[in-house]
């Protein structure tokens, strides 16, 4: 993983064309067919400010004349699965048809059978290791931790994760989930212990819960779900989230007020996002032929548009299918370099010390 993040990370700033063409490659008819007949699709979890979801999601129903049915955006990948679980035998409207879940809960779903294995026609473009080999989840894109500051409050940036414990940024730093349900926080944590020395797995997700625990205790952390409107309003000047994430609420405040995104100097930890088909999927070829439009170069520009390094990255900038000015646009690849992504065994370990330690390491009530 970590030969792959440095040749995603190297491409992405070194590699700068010009005159590119994108191919819009049709999916195969007879599921275009079925996939109509079905008449709609069932998301989950997709708000439409992540990854440049908003715009997929009208590309999808624009190009396929589906209706596209959207549960909970704001929900955390356990939240996913547990609605997968919880309408295994609800054909109707509550029943998710494919999920958008952090790296190591794609192999969980699968071991619970909860995920229909399906090989994406541009399968083969996808690296090997970020994807299931029987075809049950597949990595959709990357990014790394960040902080989303509001300089009209935040005077003094911070820079590093142990600058958030000092007493200026009293009241100001949240995460942007609930770190007993959210992947991107339970990766937060993980990403702070990374930076006071730990070991990746359960040694750095202790160490976090420790600092976290620490923040809480100095009176600088805010028990509220970071959003771009708390953090207009003052009520979180400081959100850890997915780098994005960051950048895209920057773009979306528009300077009111003002937004610095940094990645910090140390535990630049970086994580993968990964899709799967519901076993139980209403409507299976609407989720397959979703499927198909996000691994096309068409979904996957639509990722890097909002941000989002997409699994087909290197494929895509190989073939010269990448336009400039949306490289232009990501942060400085200097920002990027001691980026580490976690195995998923080390994913694991880590969220499970965090999801039954939160409580009672950190004891905030995260909502």
């Amino acid at each position: 993983m970590v030969g792959y993040s440095k040749r995603l990370l190297a491409l992405s700033t070194a590699l700068l064309f010009t005159g590119t063409t994108i191919s819009f490659a049709d999916a195969p008819a007879e599921l275009v067919e079925a996939a109509k007949k079905e008449g709609s699709l069932t998301t989950i979890a997709l708000p439409h400010d992540w990854c440049g979801y908003g715009d997929i999601i009208a590309g999808f129903k624009a190009k396929y004349g589906l209706e596209v049915n959207e549960l909970n955006p704001d929900a955390g990948s356990k939240d996913e699965v547990e609605a997968i679980k919880a309408n295994k035998d609800n054909k109707g409207p509550q029943a998710p048809d494919v999920i958008d879940v952090g790296f190591s809960f794609g192999p969980d779903a699968k071991k619970d059978g909860l995920t229909m294995p399906y090989k994406v026609s541009t399968w083969d473009s996808i690296p090997e290791n970020v994807k299931d080999a029987e075809g049950h989840w597949y990595g959709d894109y990357y990014g790394v931790m960040a902080l989303e500051v509001n300089t009209d409050i935040v005077k003094n940036i911070p820079k590093d994760w142990a600058d958030l414990l000092k007493p200026e940024y009293a009241n100001s730093v949240a995460l942007a989930g609930d770190p007993r349900a959210s992947n991107q926080a339970i990766l937060a944590v993980q990403a702070a212990g990374a930076a006071a020395g730990a070991k990746a797995g359960t040694e750095a997700g202790e160490a976090g819960l420790k600092f976290f625990g620490d923040l809480n205790k100095a009176g600088n952390f805010v028990p509220v779900i970071g959003k771009s409107g708390t953090l207009a309003q003052g009520a979180t000047p400081i959100i850890i989230t997915w780098d994005y994430n960051a950048l895209s609420g920057r773009d979306t405040l528009k300077g009111n007020p003002p937004v610095e995104v940094v990645v910090p100097a140390s535990g630049v930890l970086a994580g993968v996002y990964v899709q799967a088909i519901s076993a139980y999927a209403p409507h299976p070829n609407a989720a397959k032929l979703w499927i198909e439009y996000l691994y096309s170069d068409e979904g996957q520009i639509g990722y890097l548009k909002g941000y989002c390094h997409p699994a087909r990255f290197q494929d895509l900038v190989k073939n010269n299918k990448v336009p400039k000015e949306l490289l232009d646009k990501l942060p400085p690849a200097a920002a990027y370099e001691k980026a580490f992504f976690p195995t998923l065994d080390e994913q694991a370990a880590a969220k499970d010390a965090i999801t039954k330690g939160w409580d009672k390491v950190v004891g905030a009530n995260v909502q």
